[in-house]
């Protein structure tokens, strides 16, 4: 055998090689697809037997999900902040603020600094960004203010003492220097808003006629998705 036929047998193994290896990775390549269609057949099954489970429409299993990840994100938080998670996707925060005080307590920062970033996070998911049209901070009180009993000045104080608890939490969210909230700024500006609620949604004892001093003085963030929204404006 001379050189030629020895250099055209190295080629031709080679090539043989090659051969394989393309073989090797279109099988793998084929094998990725069709897992690939497996698991959108599973998620698009899930999705489908979601919506069927609660009966309602795309709009309703939003609400679901969020629920649901927002227990997977803060459940073990809850009993130590102090906060509860209602069927509505509220995050509430129960008496945070001294009596007759709108500065945003210590204790209260440390619990924001944990809560707010993650909580952006979550929300700015490509899953529920795009169908957020507020974030609201909301502060409340009780129906209370000291001796006074003038229920004019009792309603007024209330209300200026819950706009100015919203509006500095709301500012020392906004200021927090962290990831999630540095990347969302722009989406936050537009979202973010602060509203004192004064006793307008007290929450009562176990009687259900009683108020809970306590409980009702309390901080609130809540979503307002494009649909709430237009169910509100057709309600007009």
């Amino acid at each position: 055998m001379n050189e030629n036929e020895t250099g055209w047998l190295n080629i031709a193994d080679v090539m043989s090689a090659l051969m394989m290896i393309f073989m090797f990775i279109a099988v793998t390549f084929l094998f990725q697809l069709e897992n690939e269609k497996e698991v959108f057949k599973v998620n698009e099954k899930t999705w489908i037997e979601k919506k069927r489970r609660i009966g309602k429409n795309e709009k309703e299993v939003f609400k679901v999900n969020l629920n649901e990840v927002l227990h997977q994100e803060f459940g073990n938080d809850l009993y130590r902040w102090k906060a509860t998670i209602t069927p509505d996707n509220i995050v509430r925060f129960d008496s945070p603020f001294g009596t007759g005080e709108s500065e945003v307590p210590d204790a209260f920062k440390l619990i924001l600094d944990e809560f707010f970033p993650r909580y952006i996070a979550l929300l700015t998911q490509p899953l529920f960004k795009n169908e957020i049209l507020e974030v609201r901070v909301e502060g409340h009180t009780s129906r209370d203010w000291g001796t006074i009993e003038d229920p004019k000045k009792v309603y007024l104080y209330n209300m200026d003492l819950s706009q100015k608890r919203a509006s500095n939490v709301l500012a020392y969210c906004y200021n927090l220097y962290e990831d999630s909230i540095i990347r969302n700024r722009q989406w936050l500006e537009e979202k973010l808003r602060a509203n004192g609620m004064a006793f307008a949604k007290l929450l009562y004892s176990d009687d259900g006629v009683t108020q809970d001093q306590n409980r009702s003085k309390r901080v609130e963030f809540m979503v307002i998705t494009k649909e709430h929204a237009t169910k509100i404006e057709v309600g007009k």
